[in-house]
């Protein structure tokens, strides 16, 4: 069964959609794979030595715009996009959303064909003889490799995201319903947007309660990983794209942006980021916009995408951002998240890659390893992703099983 609400007699039940921007935010998906790749090439290029580590490239500036960590914008945009039948349904009483045992079946199969043959294959890949590092293949498949200091990192690196994400999926069910039950018993519209809001701010807050404990109460360092990236710490991310969900759904149809706002909040929230990952650079990995870096890059990202997503006529700027070539590296950006560090360290460690980290030496590296992965990434999406997600057709709409073998006529 799914979940609905009434709409009420205040709520308006032929409320107009307003458009997805499904392509924008594929566009979107697809320059924040990129700048991932970009990212860590630049992190493999790193020398560490006794006077400390230095960059492959000896520029602020440069080394700024690649240490955005657009993590937090995937975070936000995860989600945004997964809040919103809820939001609409706590608020206007609109549409349906899924249980949560079908919810977590659609997360299930969107995200477990393509991680599970990774970590399978680049673990036997690593660990030749049995039994190896089996508590680092145990923990990448419960996704509780986050938790471990030592091994948050092994096998694939960047996937300790995904602990967080479902650690999301696991608030959100629980969460979600529980807001849609309390908003049937408020009264006006109103009511129910304080009330969603109140509870994202809530849990953006706690993250932040979080880290000034850890950090200037306790004194642990950033180097202590499960502490600064743990669910605990690192939710403000998926807090602001619950609350960019109900900031929507509350402003559907209404207050949105004109041309010359919107690009301008853009162009602010883009500025803002730079500067910040700028500012956290300068000031050391212990100093205060680096402590507070995440919950601070999860506000921008959520500007930035309201200005996508909110305004009356799309700028010419937004336009580029459904360019078809970089649609479609969205379309592949999970499997390119998943593959791109395994194909960047077999591509250094055969020496594909230059050895130097100059200028053009990382340059090349960027090119190769881009072009690497996204060609792994096209055959991991149409190879295991695309037939994966092809299961959620044997659930139909309300989320039970189909009857493919019904002997009524």
């Amino acid at each position: 069964m799914t979940l609905t609400t009434a709409p009420t007699a205040e709520a308006r039940p032929t409320r107009k959609r307003t458009r997805t921007h499904t392509q924008e935010l594929q566009g979107v998906r697809g320059l924040a794979a990129l700048s991932t790749v970009a990212f860590h090439v630049w992190q493999q290029y790193y020398v560490y030595d006794a006077t400390g580590s230095h960059p492959p490239v000896d520029n602020p500036h440069l080394a700024a715009l690649l240490s955005l960590e657009v993590i937090d914008l995937f975070f936000v945009m995860s989600a945004y996009l997964l809040t919103l039948p809820y939001a609409r349904t706590a608020i206007d009483g609109e549409g349906t959303v899924r249980t949560g045992q079908d919810f977590l079946f659609r997360r299930a199969i969107r995200i477990l064909p393509v991680y599970v043959t990774a970590v399978l294959v680049v673990w036997a890949s690593r660990n030749p003889t049995l039994p190896g590092d089996w508590r680092d293949l145990l923990e990448h498949l419960t996704f509780t490799h986050i938790f471990d200091r030592e091994r948050i990192f092994y096998t694939l690196g960047p996937t300790w995201s995904l602990s967080l994400e479902i650690s999301f999926y696991l608030v959100l069910i629980a969460v979600g319903p529980l807001t849609i039950r309390a908003c049937r018993r408020l009264p006006t519209r109103r009511a129910r947007i304080t009330a969603c809001t109140a509870g994202c701010a809530t849990l953006y807050a706690f993250p932040l309660v979080w880290i000034t404990i850890a950090h200037y109460t306790l004194g642990i360092p950033h180097t202590d990983w499960p502490v600064y990236f743990g669910p605990q710490a690192r939710f403000g991310g998926f807090a602001a794209g619950m609350g960019l969900a109900v900031l929507l759904v509350a402003l559907e149809d209404r207050g949105r942006l004109g041309v010359r706002t919107a690009t301008a909040l853009a162009a602010t929230a883009a500025t803002a980021l730079y500067a910040l990952s700028y500012t956290a650079r300068a000031t050391g990995p212990e100093g205060f916009w680096r402590t507070y870096y995440h919950p601070l890059a999860a506000v921008l990202w959520f500007a930035l995408l309201y200005a996508i997503l909110h305004n009356s006529v799309q700028p010419r700027w937004q336009g580029a951002l459904r360019a078809r070539w970089l649609t479609a590296v969205g379309l592949i950006s999970y499997s390119l998240y998943i593959w791109h560090e395994p194909v960047m360290l077999l591509l250094y460690d055969t020496g594909l890659l230059p050895s130097e980290g100059s200028q053009p030496g990382f340059a090349l590296a960027v090119a190769i390893v881009t072009a690497t992965a996204v060609l792994a990434a096209t055959v991991s999406y149409w190879a295991v992703e695309y037939p994966g997600s092809l299961l959620a057709r044997a659930r139909d709409r309300r989320g039970c099983p189909r009857d493919f073998y019904s002997s009524s006529p």
